[in-house]
């Protein structure tokens, strides 16, 4: 067999022109034909495990209920293998070089390219043939590696907005702002008033990157975010700092210490009412939300900034399946596969999941509440849906990011600013030539 794991370098060449998500269907080969991918191994029904992220009691049991589904349908029998979100992400290198389980749960665009280029992943294009037809072009495209071939089964995405409470707004009059200076005049409303304008959490890293990633996007566009995240665009750039720019006036209301909180303990300062507003995923702040609660929750579009751009644009993060290439039992693997990227698969899952949205063609979402209802029309708005900063580039990029992030957050002044622009840029230089 064929050993077609790339360099570094090269995957790293080859990702830099890999299409975003409305990218052009056809795909540069890069790691070797179709006979390079292993032979299925073991039965159809054997037992498989399932590596995990899925970690908040609520994601959980979502997850839960459809490996259930998959078992009763698939005949395999499957154990869950559970690891903190971060924990799991941050490891996630070693663990698909070292004793994978069977399948695990990852994340479309360059963080599940990257990995394929390594040889760290078996290709589906078979699960493909049988599922290909239940989602569409830009689902499809999602899935892909750098050599076109697939390498991931999609179940969700979900929007990166403002979440409020609606009683909130009604009994202090708020209106929702469509515009940056009516969002800076509502924090400061909100401040007077004795709230936390937007409750904010960095403690866990990547937060704070949709904050950078929404800011880009309104100021300067989608096209620029990808060729930023690609390194054709310097960080260095004016355009990068007319975006910290813009984030240092918003730094007065967003909740201090926020190096020192998760996004948990952000997001009930919103649902118990001592903050205001809260930008992040649905999939976080929904799915943190007590259901007693949930139906008070509601989220609008980041507001515009350049009218170029105005809210033409958002992160809308994909998440799915992967089969690594050292797990054991692939043919029980791709049975379970082909069950989880039909409609049947996506319902039941969202019988329990309430804040994220199905990715299937005839998905019958009955269960759909107002929050995911106004998710799929939010999305099918924007012209073009990013898949968030630690996605949309090589992982070693957006882990420096991270740190610099994490400095301005704690000193958000010009000369911070000009610092970890150097900085930045310095590194994707070395990360980027690799």
């Amino acid at each position: 067999m064929t050993d077609f794991r790339l360099s570094r370098r090269a995957a790293l060449r080859g990702l830099a022109a890999a299409p975003a998500f409305f990218g052009a269907s056809a795909l540069l080969s890069a790691c070797g034909d179709d006979a390079d991918a292993p032979a299925a191994t073991g039965s159809s029904t054997d037992p498989i495990t399932f590596g995990s992220n899925y970690s908040d009691d609520a994601t959980k049991q979502a997850f839960a209920a459809l490996c259930a589904a998959a078992t009763s349908a698939t005949k395999v029998p499957i154990t869950v293998n559970t690891t903190d979100h971060n924990t799991f992400q941050n490891n996630i290198s070693s663990y698909l070089q070292g004793t994978p389980d069977s399948l695990a749960t990852w994340f479309a665009g360059y963080r599940l390219q990257f990995f394929a280029a390594q040889g760290l992943l078996t290709p589906i294009d078979d699960v493909w043939e049988k599922i290909g037809g239940n989602f569409n072009d830009a689902a499809r495209s999602l899935s892909k590696g750098i050599d076109g071939k697939h390498y991931l089964v999609p179940l969700y995405n979900y929007p990166w907005v403002v979440f409020y409470n609606k009683s909130v707004f009604a009994a202090k009059g708020y209106q929702v702002p469509a515009t940056w200076d009516d969002f800076i005049n509502l924090c400061k409303k909100m401040k007077t008033d004795g709230l936390i304008p937007l409750a904010f959490a960095e403690k866990d890293g990547w937060p704070a990157l949709g904050t950078f990633d929404i800011i880009n996007l309104r100021v300067n566009g989608y096209d620029y975010h990808i060729k930023l995240m690609k390194h054709e665009v310097p960080w260095t750039d004016p355009g990068v700092t007319a975006v910290f720019d813009k984030w240092r006036e918003l730094m007065p209301y967003l909740q201090n210490g926020a190096n020192g909180r998760t996004w948990q303990d952000a997001a009930k300062a919103l649902e118990n009412k001592q903050a205001g507003m809260m930008f992040q995923g649905s999939n976080q702040v929904a799915a943190n939300y007590s259901p007693a609660n949930l139906a008070d929750l509601d989220f609008f579009p980041y507001p515009a900034i350049n009218p170029e751009h105005g809210q033409y644009y958002m992160d809308a993060p994909t998440d799915g399946f992967m089969l690594p290439k050292k797990g054991k039992n692939t043919a029980a693997a791709k049975a379970v596969l082909e069950y989880i990227g039909t409609a049947a698969a996506e319902t039941k899952f969202l019988e329990t999941d309430h804040w994220d949205v199905g990715l299937a063609n005839g998905l019958v979402a009955p269960t759909y509440n107002e929050i995911q209802k106004k998710s799929v029309a939010e999305i099918a708005k924007c012209k073009n849906v990013s898949q968030f900063m630690d996605r949309d580039t090589v992982p070693d990029m957006a882990t420096a990011v991270i740190k610099l992030i994490q400095t301005f957050v704690d000193s958000p002044t010009s000369e911070t600013i000009a610092s970890i622009q150097k900085s930045a840029e310095d590194q994707a230089k070395t990360i980027f030539t690799k």
